[in-house]
Protein backbone atom coordinates (compact mmCIF):
# COMPACT_ATOMS: atom_id res chain seq x y z
CA UNK A 1 0.00 0.00 0.00
CA UNK A 2 2.92 2.35 0.40
CA UNK A 3 2.89 3.20 -3.15
CA UNK A 4 -0.93 3.93 -3.10
CA UNK A 5 -1.84 7.44 -3.14
CA UNK A 6 -5.32 7.93 -2.31
CA UNK A 7 -7.68 10.82 -3.37
CA UNK A 8 -9.55 10.87 -0.15
CA UNK A 9 -9.44 9.54 3.43
CA UNK A 10 -12.48 9.42 6.00
CA UNK A 11 -12.36 9.19 9.73
CA UNK A 12 -15.21 7.47 11.60
CA UNK A 13 -16.52 4.29 9.82
CA UNK A 14 -19.89 3.82 11.30
CA UNK A 15 -23.14 3.21 8.98
CA UNK A 16 -22.52 6.77 7.57
CA UNK A 17 -18.96 6.89 7.05
CA UNK A 18 -18.55 3.04 5.05
CA UNK A 19 -21.31 4.32 2.85
CA UNK A 20 -20.37 7.73 2.05
CA UNK A 21 -16.87 6.21 1.57
CA UNK A 22 -18.40 3.38 -0.80
CA UNK A 23 -20.18 5.79 -2.64
CA UNK A 24 -16.76 7.96 -2.89
CA UNK A 25 -15.45 4.35 -4.40
CA UNK A 26 -18.22 4.27 -6.91
CA UNK A 27 -17.11 7.31 -8.46
CA UNK A 28 -13.99 6.50 -9.24
CA UNK A 29 -12.38 7.80 -6.38
CA UNK A 30 -9.51 6.08 -4.75
CA UNK A 31 -10.75 6.17 -0.92
CA UNK A 32 -9.29 4.80 2.82
CA UNK A 33 -11.13 4.97 6.14
CA UNK A 34 -9.52 4.94 9.39
CA UNK A 35 -11.74 3.93 12.38
CA UNK A 36 -9.94 3.20 15.46
CA UNK A 37 -11.87 -0.17 15.96
CA UNK A 38 -10.40 -3.14 13.80
CA UNK A 39 -14.32 -4.69 13.61
CA UNK A 40 -15.84 -1.44 11.83
CA UNK A 41 -12.55 -1.63 9.22
CA UNK A 42 -13.21 -5.08 8.70
CA UNK A 43 -17.05 -4.34 7.91
CA UNK A 44 -15.94 -1.67 5.43
CA UNK A 45 -13.53 -3.82 3.70
CA UNK A 46 -16.38 -6.88 3.55
CA UNK A 47 -18.58 -3.86 1.58
CA UNK A 48 -16.46 -3.53 -1.05
CA UNK A 49 -17.36 -3.12 -4.52
CA UNK A 50 -15.22 -5.50 -6.89
CA UNK A 51 -13.57 -3.12 -9.45
CA UNK A 52 -13.48 -0.30 -6.80
CA UNK A 53 -10.41 1.23 -4.72
CA UNK A 54 -11.15 1.40 -1.12
CA UNK A 55 -8.73 0.54 1.88
CA UNK A 56 -9.39 0.40 5.46
CA UNK A 57 -6.96 0.94 8.35
CA UNK A 58 -7.11 0.99 12.16
CA UNK A 59 -3.81 3.26 11.89
CA UNK A 60 -4.41 6.77 11.79
CA UNK A 61 -1.05 7.76 10.55
CA UNK A 62 -1.28 5.65 8.16
CA UNK A 63 -3.83 7.00 6.59
CA UNK A 64 -2.59 10.12 6.32
CA UNK A 65 0.59 9.46 4.91
CA UNK A 66 -1.60 7.50 2.01
CA UNK A 67 -3.04 10.40 1.04
CA UNK A 68 -2.23 12.93 -1.98
CA UNK A 69 -1.63 16.14 -1.44
CA UNK A 70 -3.24 18.22 -0.15
CA UNK A 71 -4.67 15.98 1.70
CA UNK A 72 -8.86 15.50 1.72
CA UNK A 73 -9.83 13.96 5.04
CA UNK A 74 -13.66 13.98 6.21
CA UNK A 75 -14.83 13.21 9.52
CA UNK A 76 -18.01 11.70 9.97
CA UNK A 77 -17.48 11.21 14.30
CA UNK A 78 -20.24 12.08 16.87
CA UNK A 79 -20.56 15.61 17.10
CA UNK A 80 -19.03 17.45 20.42
CA UNK A 81 -15.45 16.82 22.09
CA UNK A 82 -15.10 13.69 20.01
CA UNK A 83 -14.37 16.14 16.65
CA UNK A 84 -11.61 17.92 19.07
CA UNK A 85 -10.54 14.90 20.00
CA UNK A 86 -9.68 13.77 16.52
CA UNK A 87 -8.69 16.67 15.43
CA UNK A 88 -6.06 16.68 18.04
CA UNK A 89 -4.38 13.61 17.29
CA UNK A 90 -4.68 14.89 13.37
CA UNK A 91 -2.78 18.09 13.70
CA UNK A 92 0.96 16.70 13.59
CA UNK A 93 -0.02 14.16 10.98
CA UNK A 94 -0.99 17.01 8.88
CA UNK A 95 1.12 19.54 6.01
CA UNK A 96 0.45 23.08 5.57
CA UNK A 97 -2.23 23.55 3.30
CA UNK A 98 -4.00 20.37 3.88
CA UNK A 99 -8.06 20.18 4.30
CA UNK A 100 -10.04 18.43 6.87
CA UNK A 101 -13.77 18.44 6.79
CA UNK A 102 -16.41 17.65 9.17
CA UNK A 103 -19.15 16.55 8.00
CA UNK A 104 -21.15 15.60 10.92
CA UNK A 105 -24.29 17.24 13.10
CA UNK A 106 -21.59 20.09 15.03
CA UNK A 107 -23.13 22.82 16.85
CA UNK A 108 -22.03 26.23 13.77
CA UNK A 109 -20.12 27.79 17.15
CA UNK A 110 -18.13 24.92 17.44
CA UNK A 111 -17.10 25.16 13.58
CA UNK A 112 -16.81 28.33 13.66
CA UNK A 113 -14.28 27.79 16.68
CA UNK A 114 -12.33 25.19 14.67
CA UNK A 115 -12.01 26.86 11.64
CA UNK A 116 -10.15 29.80 13.57
CA UNK A 117 -8.18 27.11 15.71
CA UNK A 118 -7.16 25.17 12.10
CA UNK A 119 -6.10 28.24 9.90
CA UNK A 120 -4.33 29.88 12.87
CA UNK A 121 -2.12 26.11 12.33
CA UNK A 122 -2.33 26.68 8.73
CA UNK A 123 -4.62 23.79 7.73
CA UNK A 124 -8.06 24.66 6.12
CA UNK A 125 -11.54 23.39 8.17
CA UNK A 126 -15.11 23.16 6.77
CA UNK A 127 -18.64 22.29 8.32
CA UNK A 128 -20.59 20.10 6.18
CA UNK A 129 -23.70 18.55 6.81
CA UNK A 130 -24.73 15.50 4.87
CA UNK A 131 -28.51 14.34 5.02
CA UNK A 132 -30.24 11.50 3.56
CA UNK A 133 -29.73 8.83 6.09
CA UNK A 134 -27.82 5.70 5.47
CA UNK A 135 -28.93 4.86 1.84
CA UNK A 136 -28.31 8.41 1.25
CA UNK A 137 -24.69 8.65 1.97
CA UNK A 138 -24.61 5.34 -0.08
CA UNK A 139 -26.44 6.05 -2.60
CA UNK A 140 -26.54 10.22 -2.82
CA UNK A 141 -26.98 12.64 -0.37
CA UNK A 142 -27.57 15.89 0.02
CA UNK A 143 -24.53 18.21 0.88
CA UNK A 144 -24.39 21.39 2.73
CA UNK A 145 -20.49 22.48 2.65
CA UNK A 146 -19.75 25.65 3.46
CA UNK A 147 -16.87 28.14 4.83
CA UNK A 148 -13.54 28.08 3.57
CA UNK A 149 -14.10 29.06 -0.76
CA UNK A 150 -10.53 27.51 -1.87
CA UNK A 151 -10.73 24.57 -0.27
CA UNK A 152 -14.02 23.57 -1.36
CA UNK A 153 -12.78 23.71 -4.73
CA UNK A 154 -10.27 20.89 -4.17
CA UNK A 155 -13.39 19.10 -3.26
CA UNK A 156 -15.79 20.12 -5.24
CA UNK A 157 -15.96 17.35 -7.74
CA UNK A 158 -15.89 14.76 -5.45
CA UNK A 159 -19.08 16.54 -3.41
CA UNK A 160 -20.72 17.01 -7.20
CA UNK A 161 -20.01 13.34 -8.05
CA UNK A 162 -21.24 11.58 -4.89
CA UNK A 163 -24.25 14.15 -4.23
CA UNK A 164 -27.94 12.88 -4.69
CA UNK A 165 -29.10 14.71 -8.52
CA UNK A 166 -32.53 16.30 -9.52
CA UNK A 167 -32.79 16.83 -12.91
CA UNK A 168 -29.35 15.83 -13.65
CA UNK A 169 -28.30 18.58 -11.47
CA UNK A 170 -26.12 17.94 -8.12
CA UNK A 171 -27.64 18.36 -4.91
CA UNK A 172 -24.90 20.09 -3.35
CA UNK A 173 -23.45 23.95 -3.38
CA UNK A 174 -20.96 26.20 -1.53
CA UNK A 175 -23.68 27.68 1.09
CA UNK A 176 -21.47 30.37 2.67
CA UNK A 177 -19.14 32.06 4.84
CA UNK A 178 -17.80 30.69 8.47
CA UNK A 179 -19.97 27.66 9.91
CA UNK A 180 -22.59 28.29 7.02
CA UNK A 181 -22.75 24.57 6.16
CA UNK A 182 -23.69 23.51 9.62
CA UNK A 183 -25.77 26.30 10.09
CA UNK A 184 -28.06 25.47 7.50
CA UNK A 185 -28.02 21.41 8.60
CA UNK A 186 -29.30 22.75 11.71
CA UNK A 187 -32.17 24.44 10.23
CA UNK A 188 -32.91 21.49 7.39
CA UNK A 189 -33.03 19.58 10.90
CA UNK A 190 -35.60 21.81 12.73
CA UNK A 191 -37.92 22.19 9.79
CA UNK A 192 -37.91 17.46 9.57
CA UNK A 193 -38.69 18.31 13.21
CA UNK A 194 -41.78 20.31 12.43
CA UNK A 195 -43.39 18.51 9.33
CA UNK A 196 -42.83 14.96 11.36
CA UNK A 197 -44.98 16.91 13.89
CA UNK A 198 -46.94 17.66 11.92
CA UNK A 199 -47.69 14.37 9.70
CA UNK A 200 -47.38 12.65 13.61
CA UNK A 201 -50.73 14.80 14.37
CA UNK A 202 -52.68 14.35 10.77
CA UNK A 203 -52.25 10.58 11.42
CA UNK A 204 -53.34 10.73 14.73
CA UNK A 205 -56.68 12.67 13.96
CA UNK A 206 -57.48 10.38 10.97
CA UNK A 207 -56.69 6.57 13.39
CA UNK A 208 -57.17 7.73 16.52
CA UNK A 209 -59.76 10.15 15.98
CA UNK A 210 -61.94 8.91 13.52
CA UNK A 211 -60.83 5.48 13.12
CA UNK A 212 -59.03 4.97 9.71
CA UNK A 213 -57.18 1.54 9.55
CA UNK A 214 -53.56 1.48 9.09
CA UNK A 215 -54.33 -0.18 5.30
CA UNK A 216 -56.33 3.03 4.73
CA UNK A 217 -53.74 5.34 6.07
CA UNK A 218 -51.47 3.37 3.66
CA UNK A 219 -53.61 4.48 0.84
CA UNK A 220 -54.43 8.01 1.97
CA UNK A 221 -50.63 8.61 2.14
CA UNK A 222 -50.13 6.51 -0.84
CA UNK A 223 -52.44 8.95 -3.19
CA UNK A 224 -50.95 12.22 -1.44
CA UNK A 225 -47.41 11.18 -2.19
CA UNK A 226 -48.99 10.55 -6.15
CA UNK A 227 -50.14 14.19 -6.01
CA UNK A 228 -48.99 17.70 -4.14
CA UNK A 229 -47.57 17.02 -1.21
CA UNK A 230 -44.83 14.37 -2.26
CA UNK A 231 -41.98 14.01 -0.34
CA UNK A 232 -39.50 11.47 1.06
CA UNK A 233 -41.35 11.93 4.74
CA UNK A 234 -45.10 11.48 3.15
CA UNK A 235 -43.49 8.11 1.43
CA UNK A 236 -41.42 6.49 3.75
CA UNK A 237 -45.00 7.28 6.85
CA UNK A 238 -46.83 5.50 3.51
CA UNK A 239 -44.65 2.24 3.69
CA UNK A 240 -44.56 2.39 7.82
CA UNK A 241 -48.55 1.59 7.67
CA UNK A 242 -47.59 -1.86 6.09
CA UNK A 243 -44.91 -3.09 7.87
CA UNK A 244 -45.68 -6.15 9.88
CA UNK A 245 -44.09 -6.94 13.56
CA UNK A 246 -42.53 -10.67 13.55
CA UNK A 247 -42.98 -11.06 17.09
CA UNK A 248 -47.23 -10.44 17.35
CA UNK A 249 -48.01 -10.28 13.85
CA UNK A 250 -49.67 -6.80 14.51
CA UNK A 251 -48.52 -3.46 12.83
CA UNK A 252 -45.01 -2.80 13.54
CA UNK A 253 -46.13 0.78 13.98
CA UNK A 254 -48.84 -0.25 16.78
CA UNK A 255 -45.77 -1.62 19.16
CA UNK A 256 -43.84 1.02 18.89
CA UNK A 257 -43.09 2.89 22.02
CA UNK A 258 -45.27 6.96 21.82
CA UNK A 259 -41.83 8.07 23.08
CA UNK A 260 -39.30 10.45 20.43
CA UNK A 261 -36.03 10.29 20.52
CA UNK A 262 -34.04 13.09 19.30
CA UNK A 263 -30.34 14.43 18.48
CA UNK A 264 -30.34 17.77 19.53
CA UNK A 265 -30.15 19.37 15.90
CA UNK A 266 -33.77 20.80 16.32
CA UNK A 267 -33.71 21.87 19.78
CA UNK A 268 -30.55 23.91 18.59
CA UNK A 269 -32.48 25.49 15.48
CA UNK A 270 -35.39 26.97 18.13
CA UNK A 271 -32.32 28.21 20.89
CA UNK A 272 -30.77 30.30 17.80
CA UNK A 273 -34.12 31.81 16.62
CA UNK A 274 -34.51 32.70 20.31
CA UNK A 275 -31.69 34.67 20.58
CA UNK A 276 -32.22 36.26 17.14
CA UNK A 277 -35.82 37.16 17.59
CA UNK A 278 -37.29 34.96 15.07
CA UNK A 279 -40.08 33.34 15.31
CA UNK A 280 -40.27 29.41 14.64
CA UNK A 281 -42.94 28.04 16.64
CA UNK A 282 -44.02 25.11 14.59
CA UNK A 283 -40.33 24.06 15.28
CA UNK A 284 -40.46 24.96 18.99
CA UNK A 285 -43.49 23.11 19.67
CA UNK A 286 -42.55 20.14 17.71
CA UNK A 287 -39.51 20.10 20.03
CA UNK A 288 -41.72 20.56 22.96
CA UNK A 289 -43.84 17.68 21.77
CA UNK A 290 -40.96 15.65 22.13
CA UNK A 291 -40.42 16.87 25.19
CA UNK A 292 -43.85 15.48 26.24
CA UNK A 293 -43.64 12.79 24.80
CA UNK A 294 -40.82 11.49 27.36
CA UNK A 295 -43.22 12.08 30.19
CA UNK A 296 -45.22 8.53 29.22
CA UNK A 297 -45.62 7.18 32.56
CA UNK A 298 -47.22 10.82 34.12
CA UNK A 299 -49.26 11.27 30.57
CA UNK A 300 -50.76 7.66 31.65
CA UNK A 301 -51.62 8.90 35.13
CA UNK A 302 -53.09 12.29 33.80
CA UNK A 303 -55.49 10.55 31.05
CA UNK A 304 -56.94 8.70 34.59
CA UNK A 305 -56.97 12.04 35.87
CA UNK A 306 -58.46 13.84 32.66
CA UNK A 307 -60.66 10.96 30.82
CA UNK A 308 -61.36 12.19 27.41
CA UNK A 309 -63.46 9.86 24.70
CA UNK A 310 -61.64 11.16 21.13
CA UNK A 311 -64.24 10.13 18.59
CA UNK A 312 -64.70 12.54 15.73
CA UNK A 313 -67.96 12.18 14.01
CA UNK A 314 -70.18 13.84 11.74
CA UNK A 315 -67.83 14.27 8.76
CA UNK A 316 -67.83 11.78 5.82
CA UNK A 317 -64.21 9.77 5.62
CA UNK A 318 -63.69 11.72 1.79
CA UNK A 319 -64.07 15.63 3.52
CA UNK A 320 -61.78 14.51 6.71
CA UNK A 321 -59.18 13.41 4.50
CA UNK A 322 -59.61 16.07 2.01
CA UNK A 323 -59.33 18.24 4.93
CA UNK A 324 -56.46 16.25 6.48
CA UNK A 325 -54.32 16.68 3.23
CA UNK A 326 -54.85 20.32 2.61
CA UNK A 327 -54.15 21.24 6.33
CA UNK A 328 -50.84 18.94 6.09
CA UNK A 329 -50.01 20.92 3.19
CA UNK A 330 -50.50 23.89 4.84
CA UNK A 331 -48.95 23.57 8.26
CA UNK A 332 -45.86 21.90 5.68
CA UNK A 333 -45.39 25.09 4.02
CA UNK A 334 -45.63 26.93 7.21
CA UNK A 335 -42.88 24.49 8.66
CA UNK A 336 -40.31 25.52 5.63
CA UNK A 337 -41.13 29.34 5.58
CA UNK A 338 -39.97 29.42 9.51
CA UNK A 339 -36.72 27.83 8.79
CA UNK A 340 -36.11 30.04 5.72
CA UNK A 341 -37.04 33.40 7.39
CA UNK A 342 -34.46 31.91 10.11
CA UNK A 343 -31.76 31.39 7.51
CA UNK A 344 -32.47 34.76 5.87
CA UNK A 345 -32.00 36.84 9.30
CA UNK A 346 -29.12 34.61 10.42
CA UNK A 347 -26.93 34.59 7.23
CA UNK A 348 -27.15 38.60 7.71
CA UNK A 349 -26.63 38.57 11.42
CA UNK A 350 -23.55 36.34 11.29
CA UNK A 351 -22.19 37.39 8.17
CA UNK A 352 -22.38 33.92 6.75
CA UNK A 353 -24.01 34.81 3.01
CA UNK A 354 -26.37 31.75 2.84
CA UNK A 355 -27.56 31.61 -1.01
CA UNK A 356 -30.89 31.07 -0.02
CA UNK A 357 -31.93 29.74 -4.01
CA UNK A 358 -28.88 27.29 -3.62
CA UNK A 359 -30.73 25.93 -0.38
CA UNK A 360 -33.58 25.07 -1.33
CA UNK A 361 -32.44 23.86 -5.07
CA UNK A 362 -30.16 21.32 -3.15
CA UNK A 363 -32.47 20.24 -0.94
CA UNK A 364 -34.78 18.85 -3.73
CA UNK A 365 -33.07 15.71 -3.60
CA UNK A 366 -31.23 13.47 -1.14
CA UNK A 367 -32.43 15.66 2.12
CA UNK A 368 -35.14 14.14 4.47
CA UNK A 369 -37.05 16.92 4.08
CA UNK A 370 -37.03 16.60 -0.15
CA UNK A 371 -40.53 17.65 -1.51
CA UNK A 372 -41.94 19.07 -4.75
CA UNK A 373 -42.92 21.82 -2.57
CA UNK A 374 -38.94 22.76 -2.83
CA UNK A 375 -39.82 23.32 -6.46
CA UNK A 376 -42.01 25.93 -5.90
CA UNK A 377 -39.38 27.76 -2.96
CA UNK A 378 -36.79 27.57 -6.01
CA UNK A 379 -38.91 30.03 -8.15
CA UNK A 380 -39.95 32.14 -5.82
CA UNK A 381 -36.48 32.93 -4.86
CA UNK A 382 -35.47 33.09 -8.37
CA UNK A 383 -37.88 35.37 -8.78
CA UNK A 384 -36.49 37.11 -5.76
CA UNK A 385 -33.37 36.35 -3.92
CA UNK A 386 -33.67 38.66 -1.24
CA UNK A 387 -37.13 37.22 -0.34
CA UNK A 388 -36.86 38.36 3.69
CA UNK A 389 -40.36 35.27 3.56
CA UNK A 390 -41.50 32.62 1.35
CA UNK A 391 -45.28 33.51 2.69
CA UNK A 392 -44.84 37.33 0.70
CA UNK A 393 -44.44 35.23 -2.60
CA UNK A 394 -47.79 35.72 -4.48
CA UNK A 395 -47.54 32.21 -5.71
CA UNK A 396 -47.28 30.21 -2.84
CA UNK A 397 -49.96 33.19 -0.87
CA UNK A 398 -52.13 31.70 -3.49
CA UNK A 399 -51.52 27.98 -2.64
CA UNK A 400 -51.91 29.02 1.33
CA UNK A 401 -55.30 30.93 0.76
CA UNK A 402 -56.63 28.30 -0.89
CA UNK A 403 -55.94 26.01 1.95
CA UNK A 404 -56.68 27.81 4.90
CA UNK A 405 -60.47 26.92 5.40
CA UNK A 406 -60.38 23.18 5.65
CA UNK A 407 -57.06 23.73 7.20
CA UNK A 408 -59.25 25.46 9.78
CA UNK A 409 -62.28 23.06 9.86
CA UNK A 410 -59.17 20.45 10.53
CA UNK A 411 -57.71 21.69 13.30
CA UNK A 412 -60.89 23.02 15.09
CA UNK A 413 -62.81 19.47 14.10
CA UNK A 414 -59.63 17.92 16.19
CA UNK A 415 -59.52 20.83 19.15
CA UNK A 416 -63.29 19.63 19.64
CA UNK A 417 -62.70 16.28 19.88
CA UNK A 418 -59.69 16.76 22.24
CA UNK A 419 -56.83 15.10 19.96
CA UNK A 420 -53.67 17.40 19.94
CA UNK A 421 -52.73 19.16 17.21
CA UNK A 422 -50.29 21.50 18.42
CA UNK A 423 -48.02 22.09 15.25
CA UNK A 424 -50.85 22.64 13.35
CA UNK A 425 -52.42 25.13 15.47
CA UNK A 426 -49.83 26.84 15.98
CA UNK A 427 -48.73 26.88 12.29
CA UNK A 428 -52.04 28.89 11.27
CA UNK A 429 -51.85 31.11 14.22
CA UNK A 430 -48.37 31.86 13.26
CA UNK A 431 -50.03 32.62 9.47
CA UNK A 432 -52.74 34.64 10.88
CA UNK A 433 -50.51 36.61 13.25
CA UNK A 434 -47.74 37.22 10.31
CA UNK A 435 -50.88 38.37 8.12
CA UNK A 436 -52.18 40.84 10.95
CA UNK A 437 -51.21 44.43 10.27
CA UNK A 438 -52.89 44.97 14.12
CA UNK A 439 -51.92 42.68 16.58
CA UNK A 440 -52.64 43.11 20.63
CA UNK A 441 -49.20 43.84 21.44
CA UNK A 442 -49.93 47.26 21.86
CA UNK A 443 -51.79 46.42 25.26
CA UNK A 444 -48.83 44.18 26.37
CA UNK A 445 -46.66 47.41 25.57
CA UNK A 446 -49.25 49.44 27.99
CA UNK A 447 -48.33 46.65 30.89
CA UNK A 448 -44.92 46.36 30.50
CA UNK A 449 -44.76 50.29 30.94
CA UNK A 450 -47.37 50.22 33.69
CA UNK A 451 -45.27 47.89 35.92
CA UNK A 452 -42.09 47.96 34.85
CA UNK A 453 -42.05 51.56 33.35
CA UNK A 454 -40.30 49.88 29.90
CA UNK A 455 -41.72 52.83 27.72
CA UNK A 456 -43.72 52.48 24.64
CA UNK A 457 -44.13 53.50 21.16
CA UNK A 458 -46.51 55.73 19.47
CA UNK A 459 -48.82 55.28 16.45
CA UNK A 460 -49.08 59.22 15.89
CA UNK A 461 -45.52 60.57 16.28
CA UNK A 462 -42.26 59.56 16.71
CA UNK A 463 -40.01 58.94 19.74
CA UNK A 464 -40.30 56.90 23.40
CA UNK A 465 -42.86 57.43 25.86
CA UNK A 466 -43.69 56.34 29.33
CA UNK A 467 -46.58 57.31 30.73
CA UNK A 468 -48.34 57.16 34.46
CA UNK A 469 -51.17 54.44 34.28
CA UNK A 470 -52.56 54.74 37.70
Amino acid sequence: MANQLFDFGLIGLGVMGRNLLLNMADHGFAVIGYNRSPQKVTELESEIVPGTTVKGTSDLKVMVEALKSPRRITLLVQAGKPVDDVLNELIPLLDKGDIVIDGGNSHYTDTLRRVQYMQEKGFHFMGMGVSGGEEGARRGPSIMPGGDPEAYEHVKPMLEAVSAKVNGEPCVAHLGKGAAGHYVKMVHNGIEYGIMQLISEVYDVLHRGYGLSNDELHEVFKQWNDGELQSFLVEITRDIFLKNDNKTGKRLVDVVLDKAGSKGTGKWTSQDAMDLGIAIPTIDIAVSMRNLSALKHERVTAAAVYPSGIKITGVSKEDIIQQAREALFFGTMISYAQGLALLFVASKEYDMEIPLPEVVKIWRGGCIIRSTLLEVFYRAYAGNPELSNILLDSHISALLKSRTDNTRKFIGMAVQAGVPVSALAVSLGYFDAYRSAVMPTNLIQAQRDFFGAHTYQRIDEEGIFHSNWQ
